[in-house]
């Protein structure tokens, strides 16, 4: 159900933290990939996760916003996409919502959604007890 007293205004950008209510991870979506590639190799391809996405959310970090919108938006997209696969649905979240407004964004409202994302990160990693 969309909740109107959270959506921004027409035109507007929200970079307003995700509330709560929305989970960091989607129940079961680890498990889902086990069926699929084996615990293993399940287990290996998140410990790439891990990594790829510390380095991509400290590449984001040195960007100058101005200059690479078309490959913050582009990094972002790989960043959803992989997120999904795994079930951090708030970092993914997060992710589309840099990818769909990386054009228009400002600095400030970059470096929050930056921190957002940062802590849906640990978040997400702090909720994997093999990570």
């Amino acid at each position: 159900m969309f909740d109107a007293a959270f959506a921004p205004a027409p035109g507007a950008h929200d970079t307003a933290p995700q509330r709560e209510l929305e989970p960091l991870r989607e129940a079961g979506a680890f498990e889902a990939l086990v069926r699929e590639i084996g615990e293993d190799g399940a287990c290996e391809v998140r410990t790439v996760f891990w990594r790829e996405t510390c380095a991509r959310l400290a590449l984001f970090r040195t960007l100058a916003l101005g200059q690479h919108r078309g490959r913050i938006a582009r990094e972002a997209h790989s960043l959803k996409s992989t997120a999904r696969t795994f079930g951090y649905l708030r970092l993914a979240t997060l992710a589309l919502r840099l990818e769909d407004t990386a054009g228009a964004l400002d600095d400030a409202e970059f470096g929050d959604l930056l921190q957002q994302m940062d802590a849906a990160f640990t978040a997400a990693k702090a909720q994997e007890p093999q990570a």
